[in-house]
């Protein structure tokens, strides 16, 4: 319910400025965008059409640039920052977070990014540089190096009186992680042992060793699966020689989460997972139309194993009308395989260990709904066209079919998975070609040998 009411109020926030803006009432739009969250903000720019967007930003409070920065999509992001000059955009960089800052940065021209990095001080600078030495599907690229450290021979009472001048915490801080003089990790130190042990309780009594860590190399989807594993709200990450070089934390997790399920969802349609929903016409038509040329190239495969049963389309009509029934419902087979894999792949459930496990499964499963199928709509044609050969001949391409769909939906995500290629963006256009091409054979070539005289 408390979300069903924040979509709502969202709904009514965007109706309103909307209509302020086209009525030309900037300072009342500029008021409104003062009261609201910057994530809500950001909704408001995403949904917005460009033209009206670059009015919108230049309406926002100059001190809220860099929430909402944070908290827009790539593309929208990209859109803003190639209008807005180095010294504004530095300006705004002052007070995010490492991980937001350094996911910025990347999409920045060069000398933009030279004009942000000369902005700051020699210790923020050095904290950039390593979040971006880092690749940014990495826990490195995507960590926070604002941290507390203990060292183990300092008790408590120093470490608090410290916190009580510092006055406040890093965001989301659940923990304090113990280093060496080497600045090794040692283990950590949770907030409520902290304070609640005695003034003269030493580190080293209350530290907690069993914590593991993440290494900086460790894949982004990786770290979310093992956030979600331990129930972790934060934790440190190393190096390879077990320095510590910062934090991740459960927001950071989230949002690894949510890109991830906006990718697999927009990968199936051959659409960036950062696309822009009001983007220019121009630009959307040159995103989509490379897919559809992928699209079309199968298709027309399709079609040319067609074209080879033209003597026996020619004398049987009722081949013509049937012919999409078997691909079409090998298709929906195939896919329905096929999203069960990508998800099964996604949160590490199929593996080599246990591929050809599923690949055994989803071939019994096709081949199960192949005869079930097969039963069916052989009875269905055979009453239709009194014909019982004919109600064979779909009923053994129907059985074959969705066999191979049940085949191809496990095996071509895992084969584009040793290829390095994305199952989820390339998967659907080739099972779908193995269904077509498969059912078209199946029916038409069994209907030749059988039927033609």
């Amino acid at each position: 319910m408390p979300e069903l009411v924040e979509q709502e109020q969202s709904q009514q926030n965007l109706q309103r400025i909307t209509e302020a803006l086209d009525s030309g009432m900037f300072v009342y739009v500029r008021k409104l965008l003062q009261n609201l969250p910057a994530y809500d903000v950001a909704l408001i720019l995403e949904s917005t059409p460009s033209k009206s967007r670059s009015i919108l930003w230049q309406l926002i409070d100059h001190d809220l640039h860099g929430e909402v920065l944070e908290e827009l999509n790539e593309e929208v992001r990209k859109g803003i920052l190639k209008n807005m000059d180095p010294e504004k955009l530095a300006a705004a960089a002052e007070g995010m977070d490492v991980d937001d800052l350094a996911e910025i940065l990347r999409t920045l021209p060069d000398r933009s990014y030279q004009e942000v990095l000369k902005s700051m001080d020699h210790q923020d600078r050095a904290r950039i540089e390593t979040a971006l030495s880092f690749d940014e599907r990495t826990a490195g690229g995507i960590m926070n190096t604002d941290t507390i450290t203990l060292r183990p021979d300092i008790n408590v009472d120093v470490i608090l009186r410290y916190l009580r001048l510092k006055k406040e915490l890093p965001v989301a801080t659940d923990s304090f992680y113990v280093v060496d003089s080497d600045n090794k990790f040692v283990g950590s130190v949770s907030l409520s042992a902290l304070v609640t042990a005695k003034l003269t309780a030493t580190v080293e009594s209350i530290i907690d060793k069993d914590v593991e860590a993440i290494t900086a190399s460790m894949p982004d989807i990786e770290v979310a699966q093992t956030f979600e594993r331990y129930d972790w709200f934060s934790a440190p990450v190393i190096d390879a020689e077990g320095h510590l070089l910062g934090r991740i934390t459960i927001d950071d997790v989230i949002d690894i989460i949510r890109e991830d399920a906006e990718h697999s969802m927009m990968s199936m349609a051959g659409l960036d997972d950062e696309a822009d929903t009001f983007a220019p016409v121009l630009k959307s038509t040159q995103q989509r139309s490379i897919w559809l040329g992928v699209n079309l190239i199968t298709a027309l495969i399709a079609v040319s194993v067609s074209s080879l049963f033209e003597p026996v389309l020619s004398q049987l009509a009722i081949l013509a009308v049937l012919n999409s029934l078997v691909p079409s419902m090998g298709g929906v087979a195939a896919s329905q395989t096929l999203t069960l894999v990508i998800r099964g792949m996604a949160l590490g459930h199929i593996v080599d260990s246990n591929s050809k496990k599923i690949i055994i499964k989803e071939l019994a499963v096709g081949f199960l709904n192949g005869l079930i199928w097969a039963v069916l709509i052989a009875g269905l044609v055979a009453l239709w066209q009194h014909n019982l050969l004919l109600g064979g001949i779909i009923a053994f391409a129907m059985l074959m079919n969705l066999t191979a769909a049940g085949l191809a939906g496990v095996f071509v995500p895992l084969l584009l998975k040793r290829m390095n290629i994305d199952p989820a963006l390339a998967g659907g256009v080739v099972v779908t070609t193995v269904t077509d091409v498969v059912g078209i054979f199946a029916f038409l070539g069994t209907a030749s040998i059988l039927l033609m005289k």
